[in-house]
């Protein structure tokens, strides 16, 4: 039974060479902004209405820079920092969606100081990374947010993230108080970190974004557990295959036959969505 077995993989092997890579595993993420912006927490840097504007990001791969520090802000990220307009922004993230650098956008309420909002969103492991920001409210061009942040390591999906969020400065305005009047910078100054700046010098960040995984979709071509469905995971099915594993059950019949192995290549053209 052991030399037919390797049979059947070389067979397998010679008829899947040149098989493309499908769409990877899934994973449903919830984010939570905690905004702990106060009076007490920042007594001088707390303005009156004190709030934030609509959550508002991406989905994206590494391809894809919504903004960076340093970096120059786009049209979508002055309009949210300036307005809380979350229009041109999701307009630049639909562009990424369509030039294949971006998975969906990410819309979150707004928020008020202090206080809690949520929302979720879906990230597969050829995108996985996340952009979400949102205005500082009122301010000439402040904001917070993530930029790239990779919900990935080595060990596949990352359960719980939380990350803090400094204030920025987009540098499409030059105003350096909270209800300073309109001033706009042409052309842009780089984007920068408030942290030690005037009015934020000296205080705690403006809150937290706590990103955590709510589920996994299961893939069963992915036989190697990597997060990721290619040709390698048909070494992995072969070695399954050889040693009766679990994994080599990809038609669900409790059973590892040869049969698995058009079932295999089924899912594998599927992909995971």
């Amino acid at each position: 039974m052991t030399n037919t077995k390797h049979a059947i993989a070389l067979l397998l092997f010679t008829t899947t060479t040149g098989l493309a890579s499908a769409q990877s595993s899934t994973a449903q993420y919830r984010v939570t902004f905690d905004v702990t912006w106060s009076n007490a927490t920042h007594p001088g840097a707390y303005p009156g209405g004190a709030h934030f504007s609509p959550l508002v990001g991406g989905v994206h791969n590494q391809n894809a820079t919504l903004w960076e520090p340093g970096g120059i802000a786009t049209n979508g990220i002055e309009r949210m920092a300036e307005t809380g307009a979350t229009s041109a922004l999701r307009g630049e993230i639909n562009t990424q969606i369509a030039a294949g650098n971006a998975l969906e956008i990410v819309t979150g309420p707004a928020a008020g100081a202090p206080d809690q909002v949520s929302t979720t969103f879906e990230a597969n492991s050829n995108m996985s990374q996340l952009t979400l920001v949102t205005m500082i409210a009122p301010s000439p061009d402040w904001f917070v947010g993530t930029h790239g942040l990779n919900l990935r390591d080595s060990n596949g999906w990352i359960s719980e993230i939380v990350h803090q969020l400094d204030p920025y400065d987009a540098g499409t305005d030059s105003g350096p108080n909270f209800t300073s009047g309109n001033a706009d910078i042409t052309p842009h100054d780089p984007i920068t970190n408030l942290s030690t700046t005037a009015p934020f010098a000296g205080t705690p960040p403006l809150g937290t974004f706590t990103i955590t995984l709510l589920s996994v979709e299961t893939c069963l071509p992915d036989v190697n557990g990597d997060g990721m469905v290619t040709p390698t995971d048909f070494t992995a099915w072969i070695n399954a295959f050889n040693n009766n594993l679990p994994a080599c059950d990809q038609n669900n019949d409790g059973a590892c036959t040869p049969t698995d192995f058009t079932a295999w290549i089924a899912n594998f053209n599927a992909g995971c969505s």
